[in-house]
């Protein structure tokens, strides 16, 4: 599932271990970033990377 560049928004949440709420609340709270392809919205693989690398900044890791 890695090998792609864009997931869905279920693949992504079950990549983070989180809920499809919680990605779509950090959707909308710019948190992690997305794109529209007409009616479709994708989560770029490396934004979860970055959005993973931010987490752990915070926390000090």
């Amino acid at each position: 599932m890695t090998d792609r560049l864009l997931l869905r928004p279920e693949e992504a949440a079950d990549l983070l271990g989180i809920g499809r709420s919680k990605l779509y609340d950090l959707l909308a709270t710019g948190e992690v970033e997305s794109v529209h392809i007409g009616s479709c919205r994708r989560i770029p693989v490396e934004g979860l990377h970055r959005y993973v690398d931010r987490l752990r900044a915070q926390d000090g890791t």
